[in-house]
């Protein structure tokens, strides 16, 4: 578990780079399952992504001989934007891998950071097995869009904002891909409050779900999905794993088709955009409202980068 004073210092550092993202009571989620929801809206953030946090702690913190070699990535796209912006304004040389499938918006707002783009895997860990071969051959930085404690602290200011401008909750509702913001939200709760962390995962990617039940990291068949943010594995020995293991007290796995309906449900009753790696938090509450009957949920609401073909769905 990180320290609270690591996360401070992470805030310390990324303040002026990300901003503080409001917290605010959603009556509509609140009337379905009978108690208080809050939502963490970091759709709001610099890039539209939580994402800027870890990666500006990240680049903030590397030496002087890391950043002239230049960094490279891989990422389902929001991890991308949060690199790309941070390079940009240090003047770093970036390098990024993303996967094919990776949705247009994303992509063209990668490429307007001025990034060496490559597309190519047919999913997450394709493309991060490829960055790494670019990492060796090339001698450049890599930085994990989850496997980092640095990237982790960084999340963590998520966790701490909550902890500071919320109610006294009683459970948090986490995206978890590959476990960089559970990581950092659950470290900030575990040390400040008696609050129940909750990881959500889609069925098409449980993987780190799956490999927390059975102990170990391994490869988990992957569907299509709406929420491709969460979407691949886990790198063997990443420190998420540990993590997430220790410090998440319960997961839910939610359907495409509640992710998709919780995606329309915030456009709809909160006017706002919501991507699909954010939703599952809110698909987690309408799919079993009486999981939470009574209960102060907070809700991360990861980012906001919705692709065009998902909101034509929803509109």
């Amino acid at each position: 578990m990180l320290k609270l004073q690591e996360v401070y210092e992470a805030r310390r550092r990324v303040q002026g780079w990300a901003r503080r993202t409001p917290m605010e009571r959603s009556a509509p989620l609140g009337g379905l399952c009978g108690g208080e929801v809050w939502l963490k809206l970091e759709n709001y953030q610099v890039t539209g992504s939580f994402k800027i946090r870890g990666a500006a702690n990240k680049l903030l913190s590397l030496t002087d001989d890391e950043r002239r070699r230049g960094v490279v990535t891989a990422s389902s796209g929001n991890h991308a934007q949060g690199v790309g912006y941070a390079a940009r304004e240090l003047g770093v040389r970036a390098t990024v891998v993303v996967p094919e499938l990776t949705p247009s918006v994303k992509v063209d707002a990668i490429r307007g950071y001025g990034v060496d783009l490559i597309v190519e895997g047919r999913e997450y860990m394709d493309s991060e097995r490829i960055a790494r071969r670019l990492e060796k051959e090339r001698g450049m930085t890599f930085v994990s869009a989850y496997n980092d404690l640095d990237i982790v602290k960084g999340q963590a200011t998520v966790g701490l904002e909550m902890v500071e401008d919320g109610p006294d909750l009683e459970a948090v509702l986490v995206p978890v891909g590959g476990g960089g913001l559970a990581s950092g939200v659950a470290s900030v709760f575990k040390a400040a409050t008696n609050a129940r962390v909750i990881g959500v995962q889609t069925a098409a990617s449980p993987v780190m779900h799956e490999c927390v039940k059975e102990g170990r990291i391994h490869d988990v068949p992957l569907g299509d999905t709406y929420a491709e943010g969460l979407h691949g594995g886990i790198e063997e020995g990443s420190i998420t794993f540990e993590l997430c293991r220790d410090l998440v007290d319960q997961w839910i796995v939610v359907e495409e088709e509640a992710v998709l309906g919780a995606v329309g449900f915030m456009l709809h009753r909160h006017h706002m955009l919501v991507e699909g790696a954010a939703a599952v938090g809110p698909a987690a509450i309408m799919s079993n409202p009486r999981l939470f009957k009574g209960m102060r949920v907070g809700v991360v609401i990861s980012g906001g980068n919705l692709s065009m073909e998902t909101l034509r769905m929803v509109a």
